[in-house]
């Protein structure tokens, strides 16, 4: 019984068995299916007023019976009978339909989305006898955009249509098409989608955020979703069509990723991947994932690692596929114990481990700290949004060079360099992480040690990036994060960054309203207002 699918309440017993006899069938590789099981399928389904349909692997056998209502079929998840995850799914779904209809958009939509060899339907006569038999495949990527084509309709004398020639065929379509657009960008190709209720400016501003932060991490963004709602969906935080249309577009352009601009609670990643074969992330982990591969120094490291673990820790309930990006490390079976609960005790001794070990660091810390105000040497700390030109900021004063690159999340680990001002005066210049709207919890509780070196800061520089069009956003996030970490009582500078790519008389419009001083990080030309606005401040410290 176990290879019989959906609800048999007011079957009768020699029913279920004659279903139990479908499900010990086989037929010929090459046919779609047997005449002979064709017209009992036919029969049964028309004798107990409901759709039955077959799962059927490319040897002939049946491997699953299903029984549905008079309008659909119910597919289980038969992910662990995939034979390539690649590329097709290694069964084909042959069911009836009553009302002499043809594939429905549900049967083309199941098709593309669990990437099954085929999909087809038996229309029956009053009699159950077959009449006609539609089925279709999976496309690639095509000029008409339709991820699927639909055939000429059989008849009972047709059924023998080269099976698995054409399906070995289709397969080598798709891993050609794979492999050509992979070698083609050399990138994995992700997708990007953005449910929301907020205003459309700033949710394309968010959306083009993300593209910035897949970017930063090397992916190819093949396309931007975004999707107003009145209400985000409680299980798949988008609408159920919606979802089914990210699919079958994810399938045509053979993306791997699928990445969300809000974050996914764990019902809704189990819910969205359990629809959905690709691998699913959200906003948090693709900044955690930056973060893991920028951090450097040990602290950073651990920081990185304590972040991921809290973020997966309640999330390890759903499939492997959602989570492969993050719990690659964790895991393994012993006796005695299931996967998930040795994932979730290991992930909890690992959770105490790093903890433990960054309170270490955070003392470490806390003496130098002590150590530079015994040598009363001031502090000056870089903040700013991510990407605003904090670290060239930090070169050019200090001929430094510390990374700087046009990406999101460039420098991770905090930075100090001793600058000496006219009139022999000495400071200590801290660069820090940039800050992102939104932060995650997660790295905000994680980073909170490394965001202490603010405490001890004597002037905050708050670089700001003023050719970007959103720059006033970005000032109220920083603020913002400023504001939770207790610091918006420290004096601050505000320093307009990439005064060169604004109009002159912008800028100073800029100046004005914004209360700051411009310059150009990579022009120690354009410091002269700086450098003695950070002079004073630094004399009136008590």
């Amino acid at each position: 019984m176990k290879k019989l699918y959906g609800n048999f309440k007011g079957l009768k017993a020699n029913q279920i068995q004659r279903l139990e006899n479908l499900y010990r069938r086989r037929s010929d590789p090459d046919m779609l299916l047997g005449r002979e099981l064709a017209k009992d399928l036919g029969r049964l389904s028309r004798e107990i007023r409901r759709q039955i349909g077959l799962l059927i692997n490319r040897r002939g056998k049946v491997v699953y019976v299903l029984i549905g209502d008079q309008q659909q079929i119910f597919i289980p998840d038969t992910e662990k009978l995939m034979v390539a995850s690649s590329r097709l799914m290694g069964l084909r779904c042959i069911h009836t339909h009553l009302q002499n209809e043809p594939l429905s958009q549900d049967d083309l939509t199941d098709l593309v989305l669990m990437r099954l060899d085929l999909m087809a339907a038996i229309t029956i006569n009053r009699e159950g006898l077959p009449k006609n038999i539609y089925y279709s495949h999976i496309l690639p990527e095509n000029r008409s955009g339709k991820a699927y084509r639909i055939l000429e309709p059989l008849h009972l004398n047709q059924l023998n249509i080269g099976c698995k020639e054409l399906i070995y065929a289709l397969e080598d379509e798709l891993a050609g098409f794979r492999s050509t657009s992979t070698v083609f960008s050399g990138k994995e190709r992700a997708l990007l989608v953005s449910i929301t209720t907020t205003s459309k400016e700033e949710s394309c501003e968010s959306l083009a955020e993300l593209a910035e932060l897949a970017r930063t991490l090397e992916l190819e963004v093949v396309d931007k979703i975004l999707q107003h709602r009145s209400k985000t969906d409680s299980r798949f935080l988008i609408g159920r069509g919606k979802l089914n249309d990210i699919a079958i577009l994810a399938m045509q352009k053979n993306v791997s990723l699928l990445i969300f601009d809000q974050e996914l609670n764990p019902s809704q990643i189990r819910s969205i991947t359990d629809k959905i074969t690709i691998k699913v992330i959200d906003r948090t982990q693709l900044i955690l994932d930056i973060f893991a591969r920028r951090a450097l120094s040990l602290e950073g490291k651990l920081q990185v690692e304590l972040a991921q673990l809290k973020y997966i820790l309640p999330r390890l309930v759903i499939k492997n596929t959602a989570m492969s990006r993050l719990t690659g490390g964790i895991g393994g079976r012993g006796p005695g114990e299931t996967k998930l609960e040795i994932n979730r005790r290991r992930a909890r001794q690992r959770i105490g481990h790093l903890e433990k070990a960054l309170t270490k660091i955070k003392k470490q810390r806390k003496q130098q700290r002590h150590r530079r105000s015994r040598n009363e040497l001031p502090i000056i700390s870089i903040i700013g949004y991510t990407n605003a030109g904090k670290s060239t900021l930090l070169n050019s004063l200090t001929q430094s060079k510390v990374p700087a690159e046009n990406k999101l999340f460039a420098t991770l680990d905090p930075a100090s360099r001793r600058l000496r001002f006219p009139h022999d005066m000495e400071v200590v210049i801290t660069d820090t992480v940039g800050f992102i709207r939104d932060l995650p919890k997660e790295l905000m509780v994680a980073f909170r040690a490394t965001l202490e070196e603010l405490e001890s800061a004597d002037l905050l520089l708050h670089i700001v990036d003023i050719s970007h069009p959103h720059h006033q956003r970005q000032i109220k996030a920083v603020e913002q994060v400023l504001s939770r970490l207790e610091l918006d009582h420290l004096p601050v500078i505000r320093v307009l960054n990439k005064v060169d790519l604004v109009a002159p008389p912008t800028a100073k419009i800029l100046c004005r309203r914004l209360k700051g001083i411009s310059i150009c990080a990579k022009d120690k030309k354009t410091f002269k207002d700086l450098i003695p606005a950070m002079i004073d401040l630094i004399k009136l410290r008590p």
